[in-house]
């Protein structure tokens, strides 16, 4: 499954706008049979130069870059965790995603009407966190009365389960989400299977006007930037408008013209694929043969024989061993051939850890 990321936002803070140009930039579905495509879904290219070089040196039959899976939440409003607007149904659409990108406002316009009649992104973000805080505490409590009920039947683990338990409840209370509490890693993984909301890492868009795209003054970008710093997320400033138009042109170079034109060197959209891989630590690795060169992506830390498993479960099980070629050895020598002449292919076994960019050949028997 691509890497899944869900928008949130209150209503006219460009979040629509912004989703409307990811789904017109939208990845080709036919080269991803997990791709059912639904109204609220947008599956986008990773940007990846890498990928096109390997592509101009292999010339293969077909090329599939990774892609990033947006999910567009919508019905996020004041009082969504008790059923308002679309409340219930939307919420349960990002207990799926990876990571929550959330939208705020950074622009004023008197023809945008904001929900609560001020532009405030901080005030944005509160009110959406407590959303996801107040639906994560019922879900915390409704778990508690199960384990509770387990714990009289003398089931062991339901005792670390429940000491758990306890501590989110606490945090929730305070209006403190999940991912701002210290977990052992035997913690973590009871929290990783509540699927909780506000455990999942967060991306802040600011969304500002066209005049102040590439201003660092702006006070309310900067307000988010100061927000972000203090929880350890990211930022991304982007203005929604012109995503819209970028998401239009389908000729490369006319679109490269409009961007340089702006001043900028890539779009918004592409910074933020970018920045929610470095957002949940995830890597790039490649496969390059002549029926097919193939973008796959890891976790950070991913060890060979699980990175094979990322391909088929098959290359996981049989693993023997990945011939594993840098890119940029593989470019410098311009192909496979002369890498391995040059004693720049390696053999590595169970325990190599893979990095961002190898290019990899595995080798296995089932």
């Amino acid at each position: 499954m691509p890497v899944q990321a869900g928008i949130v936002g209150l209503p006219n803070v460009g979040k629509s706008t912004l989703f409307n140009a990811i789904t017109k930039a939208g990845a080709e579905a036919a080269n991803y049979p997990f791709c059912t495509i639904e109204p609220n879904v947008g599956v986008v290219e990773v940007p990846d130069p890498r990928l096109d070089k390997l592509t101009e040196m292999v010339k293969p039959n077909r090329v599939v870059p990774a892609v990033v899976r947006f999910v567009d939440i919508a019905g996020l409003v004041r009082g969504a965790s008790k059923g308002e607007g679309l409340g219930n149904k939307f919420l349960s659409h990002i207990r799926e995603v990876d990571a929550v990108i959330h939208v705020v406002r950074c622009f004023a316009d008197p023809d945008v009407t904001h929900v609560d009649g001020k532009v405030s992104p901080l005030r944005d973000i509160d009110t959406i966190e407590l959303e996801l805080i107040l639906s994560d505490l019922e879900a915390v409590e409704r778990r508690l009365d199960r384990v509770q009920k387990m714990l009289k039947s003398g089931d062991k683990k339901a005792q670390q389960e429940l000491a758990v338990l306890q501590r989110l409840r606490d945090a929730f209370e305070d209006g403190k989400p999940a991912r701002s509490i210290d977990w052992t890693p035997e913690e973590a993984e009871i929290v990783r299977n509540q699927f909780l909301l506000t455990s999942k890492p967060v991306l802040y868009v600011a969304n500002v006007s066209e005049d102040d795209l590439g201003k660092a003054d702006n006070p309310l970008v900067q307000d988010v930037r100061a927000r972000a710093d203090r929880e350890g997320a990211g930022v991304v400033v982007i203005c929604a408008k012109i995503e819209a138009e970028i998401a239009e042109l389908t000729d490369p170079e006319e679109r490269a013209l409009f961007l340089k034109d702006l001043g900028l060197k890539e779009s918004g959209l592409d910074r933020l694929i970018r920045e929610t891989y470095a957002l949940l630590g995830l890597i790039t690795y490649f496969t390059a043969g002549v029926q097919e060169v193939r973008a796959w992506t890891i976790p950070r830390g991913t060890k060979a024989p699980q990175a094979a498993g990322v391909i088929h479960t098959d290359f996981e099980r049989g693993f023997i061993r990945a011939e594993v070629t840098a890119y940029d050895d593989l470019v410098a020598c311009g192909s496979q051939t002369a890498a391995r002449e040059k004693g720049l292919q390696r053999l590595e076994g169970k325990e190599y850890v893979m990095k961002d960019g190898d290019v990899v050949h595995f080798r296995f028997n089932v």
